[in-house]
């Protein structure tokens, strides 16, 4: 009956470390993930960042640009002869 509690316990064994490696890996796993999702996101951050400051600066400009430049005028409506 030792042999078999031995056996028993070596099976446990290799099981309870397949287990414990899978679990390693599988937290690697999501440990980078979790990076690559951070450094994604400040990508993304600094991308719009970027963007909001050139818009703003655009509208800046636009707004500078309609204040100098001179007023337009009025299309000049023109009447069309009616044929009789």
């Amino acid at each position: 009956m030792s042999n078999s509690t031995d056996q028993q316990s070596a099976a446990r064994q290799r099981a309870q470390n397949y287990f414990t490696q899978t679990e390693k890996r599988d937290a690697l796993v999501r440990e980078e993930v979790e990076k690559e999702r951070a450094s994604a996101a400040a990508k993304t951050a600094k991308l719009k960042a970027l963007r909001l400051a050139k818009e703003a600066e655009e509208r800046e400009e636009a707004t500078k640009r309609a204040l100098t430049a001179p007023p337009k005028k009025a299309p000049v409506k023109r009447k069309r002869a009616v044929k009789a």
